[in-house]
């Protein structure tokens, strides 16, 4: 598969028809998606891996991850009505994914991989909602993709550090948030983002920083 293939895919994931501000439910843009999923295809944290999409919302990380060959994809989600929009995508797309209601603060298994793109704290009173997500992504699996507003990177890595772990790459997006929530003003608005891979390295060991 080219990653333009897995692109086409990937646009027909459904996203969420009555989206929650509370928890901040934004789509992954499909040519987002693609990119992050074929970077990471790339760096041999997909295919034959164990894979973990925390805070799924309508699936279209996991379902990326097992088009590009994951051997198990993990995809959960506090929101049962994104968990049935995800299964929906799944079936029609030809992919198996195991779908749990959980919060990701209770989430046990180890895995090889994190996919996610956490809630960015937008909302007042919420503003570290990501911290919830780093803290289960490192004590679940060694390396771990995440999507956070571009200008809490430094706040990121910090907390990353502080977690035992360190950035390697980092990738930066103009993520289009439509016009789906009523107090949204604008049409489409874009929102500086920044992907980074994180990895928790062995106990005396280093890897290279961004």
């Amino acid at each position: 598969m080219k990653k333009q293939q897995l692109e086409i895919l990937l646009q027909k994931v459904q996203g969420h028809p009555k989206p929650s501000a509370a928890l901040e439910q934004y789509s992954t843009p499909a040519g987002i998606a693609a990119d992050v999923l074929w970077f990471a295809y790339g760096e041999g944290d997909v295919a034959g891996k164990k894979v973990v999409d925390l805070g799924c919302g309508t699936g279209i990380l996991g379902i990326g991850a097992k088009l590009l060959g994951a051997d198990e994809v993990i995809s959960l989600d506090v929101d049962e009505a994104a968990l049935g929009v995800a299964m929906k995508n799944a079936s029609a797309l030809g992919v198996d994914l195991s779908l749990l209601t959980v919060d990701v603060a209770d989430f046990p298994e180890p895995a090889d991989t994190v996919l996610m793109n956490p809630p960015f704290g937008a909302q007042a009173g919420d503003r570290h909602a990501d911290v919830p997500f780093l803290e289960r992504a490192l004590a679940t699996a060694p390396v771990t993709y995440t999507f956070h507003k571009a200008e809490t990177e430094p706040f990121v890595l910090r907390k990353v550090a502080e977690l035992g772990g360190e950035a390697t790459h980092r990738k930066t997006y103009a993520f289009p948030l439509p016009h789906s929530m009523p107090f949204h003003s604008e049409a489409v608005r874009e929102v500086p983002v920044v992907l980074l891979r994180v990895v928790r390295p062995p106990s005396g060991a280093g890897a290279g920083k961004v």
